[in-house]
């Protein structure tokens, strides 16, 4: 009886260890087209990694909005061009393109 509630514990304790890991997404993709970043809005896992990939004609950046403190600062992307940012902190990120500031997007790391 002894040894069976050794190997209960045993297991009980591999669940809760199991069960504290988090799992984080690897990728988050938005697209730039037709002068604005799809999604608007992107939910990702602190630790994720967001691409944002230029398909216009126009170049655009991926710039942290004025005042914010924020880390997005891309160099000019021209068509096809690609930026990646790996979001380790919780936050809201609000960004815009400094060649077109109505363009405004925003990534929520939880």
């Amino acid at each position: 009886m002894r040894r069976y509630g050794s190997v209960v514990a045993a297991l009980a304790s591999a669940a809760v260890l199991a069960a504290a890991q988090t799992t984080y997404a690897a990728t988050g993709q938005v697209a730039v087209v037709n002068y604005a970043y799809a999604p608007a809005t992107l939910n990702v896992s602190r630790g994720t990694t967001v691409t944002w990939t230029n398909s216009d004609t126009a170049p655009h950046t991926v710039t942290s909005t004025a005042g914010s403190g924020g880390p997005l600062n891309s160099p000019m992307l021209n068509q096809g061009d690609s930026f990646s940012f790996t979001f380790g902190a919780a936050g809201t990120f609000s960004y815009y393109c400094t060649v077109h500031p109505t363009m405004k997007g925003t990534v929520v790391v939880s």
